[in-house]
């Protein structure tokens, strides 16, 4: 049963807060470790490599665990995530090795695969049939204006005080974050019904991958998300090499991730206003191309920052309608699966980029690496394009 529309308001706010103090605490880490990374002698391929094990561990759980939501409920799942995240943030400071930080990455994977599906999931839940795009707007962007500050303060902080007192404030603000969600969040019962539910499982999981709008929206975020891996990855490296500083490197962060986020209320409303997503989609991914392009021709602070803008605008558009749309064209019992099969595909496309491109880049160079990536992200279009229409 829907909550009222006082509650749903209440209930939606407090899914926001949580999930910017949970963004804005984890992405302050990403400016930072790379850099870290290169003091202690780590290789580019190496850091690669070691942000592909997040996006691995990330990818593989978040479906499972999108599943444990619809039967659990989402609240001690979202709870468990955020204690493996802060323990995982206080266990940095340990770190000093290739292995050490691949470790600590799969278990930083492990916890956001517990948090991300099952609050969209939550989201998805609690929302009218007739809000769920600007309900994934409000919630996307407290999502990004968390990813986008948080790089930003981590820079600045890093640039400050040096790399370990970065650890320590991401793991203390991911405990504060924990107590807001275990006082303030209600618990929310499960989607799934006891044991008859758990023998559908399959054949329902079997009935998802026949659902070619779902399909087409897990294909394009697969492919649009390895061009955001290109983007964590590689551009406080590229960034640094033009002659860019940490602090401005989290500005490249903050400007792309706070577009991002703001531009998703705006355009959550209009998903929510059009009889057919997709075109949003279609529209947001081909500004996402051009953004990735530039970003291998950028060689000063306003160039990386005039390409972040765009990418995080057309990122707004694009998957403000991908999460209202998954939401729309799959039934109630089975959106943590699909939500979960979202996040898959956005770690997994971030895991496929970091594992791949960093190689790459070590024989063709940032620019080029760049380029290959909005050429993959252009074919894409025309493969949503195919499945998405067939509906």
């Amino acid at each position: 049963m829907k909550p009222t529309l006082q509650a749903y308001r209440s209930l939606l706010f407090i899914c926001c807060a949580v999930t910017f103090g949970c963004y804005f605490s984890t992405s302050m880490r990403l400016p930072v470790v790379p850099l870290y990374a290169r003091t202690l002698g780590i290789t580019t391929a190496q850091i690669g490599l070691f942000n592909a094990a997040f996006f691995l561990m990330a990818g593989l759980l978040s479906l499972p665990m999108g599943a444990v939501s619809d039967r659990t409920g989402s609240k001690p799942v979202a709870a468990a995530g955020l204690t493996i995240l802060a323990a995982t943030a206080f266990a940095l400071l340990l770190c000093d090795t290739f292995g050490s930080l691949t470790l600590a990455y799969l278990f930083f994977g492990l916890g956001t695969a517990a948090f991300g599906p099952t609050m969209m999931s939550f989201v998805a839940q609690i929302s009218p049939s007739t809000h769920l795009g600007r309900s994934y707007g409000w919630y996307t962007t407290a999502l990004f204006c968390g990813m986008s500050l948080g790089p930003a303060v981590g820079g600045f902080m890093a640039q400050r005080t040096g790399f370990e007192p970065v650890f320590n404030f991401i793991g203390i603000t991911l405990l504060c974050v924990l107590g807001a969600l275990v006082f303030c969040l209600p618990g929310q019962a499960s989607t799934a019904k006891g044991g008859a539910a758990a023998a559908e499982g399959r054949p329902a999981l079997r009935e998802l991958f026949k659902n070619r709008p779902l399909m087409a929206c897990w294909f394009v975020t697969l492919n649009a998300c390895f061009g955001l891996g290109m983007f964590i990855s590689f551009i406080p490296l590229h960034a640094h090499n033009a002659g860019l500083n940490v602090k401005e490197i989290g500005l490249v962060f903050f400007a792309q991730g706070l577009c991002n986020g703001f531009s998703r209320i705006p355009f959550g409303h209009l998903s929510d206003k059009v009889s057919r997503r997709g075109r949003l989609v279609m529209i947001g991914l081909a500004g996402y191309t051009v953004s990735l392009g530039g970003f291998g021709t950028s060689q000063t602070l306003w160039h990386f920052l005039g390409y972040a803008v765009l990418s995080g605008c057309s990122m707004g558009l694009a998957f403000t309608s991908v999460g209202a749309l998954i939401a729309e064209v799959v039934p109630a019992e089975s959106r943590g699966v699909a939500m979960g099969g979202y996040n898959t595909c956005i770690y997994f496309g971030m895991m496929l980029s970091s594992a791949c491109m960093g190689g790459i880049i070590q024989v063709i160079g940032f620019a080029y690496g760049f380029y290959l990536t909005a050429v993959l992200n252009a074919a894409a279009i025309g493969v949503f394009w195919h499945l998405y229409r067939r509906q």
